[in-house]
């Protein structure tokens, strides 16, 4: 079968939006008949109960092209375990509710996997701050680092309908195209595959009415934040070096990756320094992501996840069109664009609060 994905990359996504398409129906029956749903609370905004399982249906989609992958040697082992790992962690938190150290002690286990047993990981900064290669030691702090930051921050993105699954879908659409462009097949499968199974998500979970919606939940958001690490430190670890196309090579792969996806790593720190200047603790949940913002602009969940698609779509381009420039401008660029576009959201918001409160003294 890896033969048959060699040669028809696009295949994979093919075979996982079948068999998640499939599979979708009994997914939600199964999660009505044991009560797997969520209830609106004051920070959700749906009506009814809702199953929250969606990770199941990705799961065992992507399990159908991921297991003839392993079996091949395409795959390692210790990857694919990992990503098992992480699942189930996720489902354990979507059913029981894991408490923050709980979640960390579980998303580490699975880093091991990924970082230590797969030996994925940043073994370079490609001369940022003048350094090239990393101590092991360091590379394995920074790569466990960046891994749970990029795992919590789409964790914590998945707010409204189809945002995480449309970011996961751009992300993988862009690291399986460059993988399948530098001949990295395997890697290029892997990606394809999740789009596929993203892709059923995503149109249940936007356009799907009362009986056939669907979340996410914890265990599909941690299991993308697990392949989307993944592809980010082979990204990196390929562009270390000139490579033969010119036009594929990023000189400054972490500073690319960071533009790539920029919206949940920016707006994670955002949120923290915001939650720091007002004397509150960075781990007390509340509504002032970048999700909800728009939302309290009166932007539809649609509205909103089109929106920050399409600013992922402007950051791809400027990663691609700035890719030769040094680090700091880049960095520079990408994070005054970031904080421009919030600067304007909070404008748009205190002219509606005005107004309102306007309307009230009238």
């Amino acid at each position: 079968m890896f033969d048959l994905f060699v040669r028809f990359p696009y295949l994979a996504a093919a075979v996982s939006f079948l068999v998640g398409l499939i599979l979708m129906p009994f997914v939600l029956q199964f999660a009505k008949s044991r009560n797997m749903v969520v209830r609106p609370n004051k920070r959700t905004s749906h009506q009814g109960a809702v199953p929250n399982i969606g990770g199941v249906n990705i799961f065992l989609s992507l399990l159908v092209v991921f297991i003839p992958l392993v079996v091949s040697g395409n795959m390692k082992f210790s990857l694919f375990v990992g990503f098992c790992i992480i699942f189930v962690i996720g489902f354990i938190d979507d059913r029981l509710v894991l408490s923050a150290y709980w979640k960390i002690v579980g998303e580490t286990l699975c880093a091991f996997f990924l970082i230590y047993f797969a030996d994925i990981r940043i073994t370079s900064l490609s001369g940022i701050l003048g350094i090239y290669e990393l101590h092991p030691l360091l590379s394995y702090a920074l790569s466990y680092l960046c891994y749970t930051l990029v795992i919590n921050a789409l964790n914590l993105i998945d707010g409204v309908d189809g945002l995480a699954s449309g970011l996961g879908i751009l992300y993988c659409l862009f690291f399986s195209l460059w993988f399948l462009f530098m001949q990295m097949y395997s890697y290029s499968i892997i990606g394809f595959a999740v789009v596929g199974a993203l892709t059923v998500f995503f149109l249940y979970n936007v356009f799907g009415r009362s009986k056939r919606k669907i979340f996410m939940g914890d265990s599909g958001s941690l299991m993308l934040g697990y392949i989307i690490s993944f592809m980010a430190f082979m990204f990196i670890e390929l562009n270390k070096t000139p490579i033969a196309a010119p036009s594929l090579y990023f000189p400054v792969a972490p500073v690319s990756v960071i533009a790539i996806i920029f919206i949940p790593i920016f707006d994670v720190f955002r949120v923290a320094i915001t939650r720091i200047r007002n004397c509150k603790s960075i781990l007390v949940a509340d509504r002032n992501h970048i999700h909800h913002l728009l939302l309290s602009l009166g932007f539809s969940h649609k509205q909103v996840t089109a929106i920050l698609l399409f600013v992922t779509v402007l950051y791809f381009l400027m990663a691609i069109v700035l890719k030769s420039y040094s680090e700091w401008v880049q960095l520079a660029i990408f994070v005054l664009t970031g904080c421009l576009m919030i600067f304007i959201v909070w404008q748009f918001i205190n002219i509606k609060n005005q107004k309102q409160h306007h309307e009230k003294l009238d």
